[in-house]
């Protein structure tokens, strides 16, 4: 989300008439999208602005923080930023900045203007907020309960992006499962992805996050069906122990889990699965983690985001006891980060001499960085005119967590 709250903020600021500077030693105003999930970043964000406070006594510089922030975050914060605002107030940011060159009066979130980050990708929030609770995230205090757009509003502006040629949407959320439950008579997920497909059969369809607990089998369904929806899943499981799941509110167990893993592979054979887990949660013994290190094996994960538990203030886990050592933590963190490797570099190992369409991102030491529709990097030797194309690759080389290959003509 925090990728669809800046392009939102640049769009503003460029209906303003400001530019975005090379270097923020060149700014006038530099806009920071905090995100609380963990501590590490908000403590990145206070050290930049420490410098930025540095940057002020040799010249004119605002600082404007939005974003995910709690209030505690929010009263350190500000003593260091010259505006502070929730996402949901971007139409304040022309009253603070003192310019009136363009009214955002009558304008909510969703309608905001965009300043995208580039013309083939894009980025469509379906909901905002989450109603879940999970005892360790921040996100329902800081974005509030769940609120879907209309599936109307939501398909308008896909069409529209397919009109103007991009070739990748992603839909957000931060679950999209419960995507509609609050718009009596609107579409469901599953309903409205499929809907969203069916605009362009070229275009590629992405969505994030979906949340295991309410993950239907109808959306495996859409997935399995649709040539165009991209096979790549990210099924945040944060634990493999039922008893720390309880803790942390996750409302699904170990077993659910893994049945919807085998059901996703069933469905969608080619599927490239990745989550996101949590080590050293409080509570969580030696025996406790050896479940979660015993699920990434038999799940095979291509992907996944490991985290050390860090306490943040505000939230349920912040009351129980951080009884894991730093050091069992990057042991943990390692042993799954191991399993992890040998069970991507096998998935991957499948790709061998093997074509694959590949969306073009960006130009990177001298080659061309892309994604198959599976979510994998590919590196390829080619011109950066084909940045924003879709081509055809022929895989040579593998790795845990990328891929090689050349272009087929």
């Amino acid at each position: 989300m925090n990728q669809a709250d800046g392009e939102r903020i640049a769009g503003v600021l460029a209906k303003l008439g400001y530019q975005a500077a090379d270097h923020e030693d060149l700014a006038d105003v530099i806009v920071t999208v905090a995100c609380s999930v963990r501590q590490s970043a908000i403590d990145r964000i206070y050290g930049k602005a420490q410098r930025w406070q540095k940057l002020k006594k040799q010249k004119q510089l605002t600082t404007v923080l939005s974003g995910c922030l709690l209030p505690v975050d929010r009263q350190k914060m500000s003593k260091i930023f010259d505006f502070i605002f929730d996402i949901s107030q971007l139409s304040r940011l022309p009253d603070f900045l003192q310019n009136q060159k363009f009214s955002l009066a009558d304008r909510d979130y969703w309608t905001m203007p965009l300043k995208r980050s580039n013309d083939f990708q894009a980025y469509v929030p379906v909901s905002t907020g989450c109603n879940n609770y999970c005892t360790y995230c921040v996100v329902p205090y800081t974005r509030g309960r769940e609120k879907s757009r209309t599936s109307a509003e939501i398909i308008n502006e896909c069409q529209n992006l397919i009109n103007q040629g991009y070739q990748e949407i992603t839909l957000l959320g931060q679950n999209v499962n419960s995507y509609g439950q609050d718009l009596p008579n609107d579409l469901t997920f599953p309903e409205l992805l499929q809907a969203v497909a069916g605009l362009a059969r070229k275009v590629w369809i992405r969505f994030i996050t979906s949340h295991p607990k309410n993950m239907s089998d109808r959306l495996i369904q859409v997935i399995a069906s649709q040539e165009n929806i991209c096979h790549n899943i990210h099924l945040p499981v944060q634990s493999g122990d039922n008893e720390i799941l309880k803790r942390m509110n996750r409302q699904y167990t170990r077993e659910h889990y893994l049945e919807l893993i085998a059901k996703i592979r069933r469905a969608v054979p080619q599927a490239a699965i990745s989550t996101d887990i949590i080590v050293g949660f409080p509570g969580e013994t030696k025996k406790l983690f050896q479940q979660t290190a015993k699920l990434m094996k038999q799940a095979k994960f291509d992907m996944a985001y490991i985290a050390q538990y860090s306490p943040r203030a505000g939230t349920a886990a912040n009351r129980l006891e951080d009884d894991v050592s730093k050091n069992d933590k990057k042991k943990r963190e390692q042993k799954l980060t191991n399993i992890l490797k040998k069970t991507a570099l096998k998935n991957n190992k499948k790709y061998l001499e093997q074509t694959a369409a590949v969306l073009v991102e960006k130009q990177k030491d001298g080659f061309l960085i892309g994604k198959t529709k599976t979510g994998k990097d590919v590196k390829i030797a080619g011109g950066q005119n084909l940045i924003g194309q879709i081509i055809t690759v022929k895989i040579k080389r593998v790795q845990s967590f990328s891929l090689e290959g050349f272009i087929v003509e």
